[in-house]
């Protein structure tokens, strides 16, 4: 099977409990969603095979893969890749946006749910390690909460929206104000400049 990738690339993971570990990023050219202030460019540019993204994975030091988007959950065939992943070693984390919950995220190690606000009738997860929700509008807080009551985890942050290259730290600061056992994460990569 051919999956549609963005790109593969090592960096440090910039956000949430796992922040400054070094990971390779698996980047899914494929997303259920169409958030407005969207950071990511998921763009197709090429496809490869399990094969060929775990080889590349291997090229690269670290043995901790995040695989991304996009949405990896929308992604088909997933499994065959995550069991050749566990197979030579990796530490497996998944990012999703929550709108499924396939067996196969059963085998990875670490499970990141951003849910979004923008799309509150589409959260199909119930546990996951962390969540992340980006503080897009004061009205964040009431789908933070709604969120914490639908999905089981053992941290819950609120992330400062990004917009036209500025981000808004009133704004989450704000819906933190307003929460009891959430926290703040912001995005390391970008304010300290790296991918």
């Amino acid at each position: 099977m051919e999956y549609p990738l963005a790109e593969i690339f090592e960096s440090l993971q910039g956000e949430g409990r796992n922040a400054g570990r070094p990971c390779v990023f698996v980047r899914f050219a494929v997303c259920n969603f169409a958030c407005p202030w969207c950071d990511t460019d998921f763009s197709r540019r090429f496809t490869a095979t399990e094969e060929e993204i775990v080889r590349e994975a291997i090229s690269f030091r670290p043995r901790s893969v995040i695989l991304t988007g996009g949405e990896p959950t929308a992604v088909p065939g997933m499994e065959p890749l995550v069991s050749l992943f566990k197979e030579v070693g990796f530490w497996i984390a998944v990012e999703t946006n929550g709108s499924a919950a396939p067996g196969w995220l059963d085998l990875v190690d670490y499970v990141a749910c951003s849910p979004k606000a923008e799309y509150p009738d589409r959260i199909a997860l119930d546990h996951a390690d962390e969540v992340r929700v980006v503080a897009s509008s004061p009205a964040a807080a009431g789908f933070c909460r709604k969120a914490k009551e639908r999905i089981s985890a053992t941290d819950y942050y609120v992330s400062p929206c990004e917009r036209d290259g500025k981000i808004d730290f009133a704004t989450a600061k704000e819906v933190l104000s307003s929460l009891d056992g959430w926290s703040l994460s912001v995005q390391l990569h970008k304010i300290l400049g790296f991918r």
